[in-house]
């Protein structure tokens, strides 16, 4: 019965798949306690933290998402200010009385528009990040953390970019309106003179919309700020519908091709104002032309000497100066990665694992890495333009850099069977695709070693970007001469498949073994947790539960049958490690990652001096 009650302990939900693999219900999906009754517990003294006050909460959160709350501190900055100016500005005085609010609206979203395409190609510049990460001494503890947000910076300026254009074309609709209803009959007063300035030589107009009975859309598209509007429109509805989740997961390919359209998206920003659509008062009329008294006496423009026929001009094209710096940064990007895309890369070793995972070992002249590292990689047998990122599980002591690959989409499936994996013959060395690759590039898990006590955590494949840290582990302990900031490292892993513990195992069983030969077995503690399995391997586990070693991995330590209790275990290692500061590192679904970062935030201590749970998420 024990057996028995070991095996349906926690069976339920995979944070890999997201799929029922056991027969009974679990509404704790991510294994996660129910958070009314932890803080109840918390409240009554149970846990070792003190409770956080509302404001070290907020203390808190600012300092995670600090680069957040300062990209958006800074655009409604920016968005205020423009608005604000437009509606003042003595120059703009005429303007305003044709389209009223809706000017400063157009013109304030434009600003923000630029500001943010001028950092959208910033966060996706992975060479400049890794060069910060790398050699910024500033670029320590929080700061390097913000690094790690990267991708997610990158859809944050997105979604910015898509509101602000939202609001610009919807504002200059209205503008239009207000340009094309002004040159009516039923337009009267100064509306009407100024709308029918331009209609005589040393004129200058300020309503582009020269007739009422025009088609405003036929007017709007025979203008350079027009057409560039219209492309730049699309171009965004593109981009951004390809990049949802949805379309990310069914086609990849689709998501990478579509996003090219950035290329074209910038062309026509940098020109879109050179139509000068929105016009203003000349500065030498300003200085003989007084708005506040001549536009009450509008009748008296071509007689009266105080008052002569205003002059208008067009505003200086600006966005070309926002987006210059970074897309010359971004080819740079580009440039670098087709110069490495040449290097030669030698394929040494080829393995094809039975759980369905490709291993490929690599050399390239001058390659350096560090643990946790990622290269993006191309094979142009496939396609030439796609590059796909790929952690590397090798470790920096070795002579040679590997990547583990399973097939999750059209890319990935194509390389598989390009070099034989998947249940074919394997391909003769000769005979093998050529690969180019890029990198390698830093990563959140590049920290691991940076903090006393380490917590990392893996849900399915995204176990790869630990391999490299393991292995390095592996060969620092045997460094007996080189001194270790970190002494502790906690090791998770969850998985559904049971094959998929193959490569990985033998991994595992060696730094077991070398740990204990060197007497450091207190160095790494790792729990790895089966979610899924069917009755004969039950049975299997059943009958084998009482040996020394592990039926599944063959490890000293057992495997558990479930999920784990997360409050449990930040728990107990928050209990081990009383006043540390603990990183915790996750590759894995969003799901378990939003858990886990409650967790880190639950568990640490409000106290300064106790301890407190880091979080970072890998990305590419």
């Amino acid at each position: 019965m024990e057996r028995s009650n070991a095996l349906q302990a926690y069976v339920g939900n995979d944070e890999d798949e997201g799929r029922r693999t056991g027969s009974e219900p679990n509404t704790d999906i991510l294994g996660l306690e129910d958070q009314s009754e932890s803080n109840h517990k918390k409240r009554n003294g149970d846990s070792f933290n003190e409770v956080e006050t509302e404001g070290d909460i907020w203390a808190r959160y600012a300092s995670q998402n600090f680069h957040q709350l300062s990209w958006l501190g800074v655009n409604f900055y920016l968005f205020i200010d423009t608005f604000c100016w437009y509606e003042k500005e003595e120059s703009f005085h005429y303007t305003r009385v044709i389209l009223g609010s809706t000017l400063a609206w157009a013109r304030a979203s434009a600003l923000c528009l630029n500001f943010n395409c001028m950092l959208i190609l910033i966060p996706i510049s992975r060479n400049l990040i890794s060069f910060i990460r790398g050699t910024s001494i500033c670029c320590r503890g929080p700061w390097r953390r913000q690094l790690d947000k990267n991708l997610k910076f990158h859809k944050l300026v997105a979604y910015g970019i898509a509101v602000n254009a939202a609001i610009h074309v919807v504002a200059h609709f209205f503008n239009l309106e207000r340009y094309h209803w002004s040159q009516s009959e039923e337009a009267e007063g100064l509306l009407a003179a100024l709308s029918k300035l331009g209609n005589t030589p040393n004129e200058s107009y300020l309503n582009p919309v020269r007739t009422f009975p025009a088609n405003t859309a036929t007017e709007l598209l025979r203008t350079i700020a027009g057409v560039t509007g219209l492309v730049i429109s699309l171009a965004l509805v593109l981009i951004l519908t390809s990049s949802t989740e949805f379309i990310r997961q069914v086609s990849y390919e689709l998501f990478w091709y579509i996003h090219h359209v950035f290329i074209v998206f910038f062309l026509s920003l940098a020109i879109h104002g050179t139509g000068r659509i929105v016009r203003g008062q000349t500065q030498d009329s300003l200085s003989l032309h007084n708005v506040t008294f001549c536009s009450d006496h509008y009748a008296e423009w071509q007689t009266a000497a105080q008052c002569p026929v205003p002059q208008f001009s067009g505003k200086e094209p600006s966005a070309w100066k926002w987006v210059l710096g970074p897309v010359v940064l971004y080819a740079c990007e580009r440039i670098i990665r087709f110069w490495r895309s040449q290097q030669e890369v030698v394929i040494t070793k080829v393995i094809s694992h039975p759980s369905g995972v490709l291993e490929l070992h690599m050399k390239k002249r001058g390659f350096k890495m560090a643990p946790g590292q990622y290269i993006l990689m191309q094979c142009p047998a496939i396609s030439s333009l796609e590059w796909h990122p790929f952690t590397l599980t090798s470790a920096p002591q070795e002579d040679f850099f590997s990547v583990h690959i399973r097939a999750a989409g059209d890319w990935t499936a194509a390389l598989l069977e390009a070099f034989g994996a998947g249940g074919q013959a394997l391909q003769e060395p000769w005979s093998l695709p050529r690969l180019a690759v890029d990198g390698p590039f830093g990563a959140a898990l590049t920290d691991v070693f940076h903090y006393p006590v380490s917590v990392c955590i893996a849900a399915g494949i995204g176990v790869t970007p630990f391999a490299a840290l393991l292995k390095s582990i592996w060969y620092k302990c045997s460094e007996t001469q080189t001194p270790l900031k970190l002494s502790k490292v906690y090791f998770y892993w969850i998985c559904r498949d049971a094959r998929a513990f193959e490569w990985f195992a033998d991994l595992l069983l060696s730094l077991e073994t070398r740990m204990s030969e060197q007497g450091k077995t207190h160095f790494l503690s790792y729990h790895i947790f089966l979610t899924g399995w069917d009755e004969n391997q039950a049975i299997h586990i059943a009958l084998h539960w009482d040996e020394n070693t592990d039926v599944i991995t063959g490890l000293k330590q057992k495997t558990f049958y479930g999920r784990p209790n997360w409050n449990n275990e930040f728990k107990q290692i928050a209990y081990s490690h009383p006043s540390s500061s603990i990183g915790v590192f996750f590759c894995g679904p969003k799901a378990l990652s939003k858990t886990l970062q409650r967790m880190c935030r639950f568990y640490s201590s409000a106290d300064p001096r106790g301890v407190h749970f880091y979080y970072n998420k890998e990305s590419f």
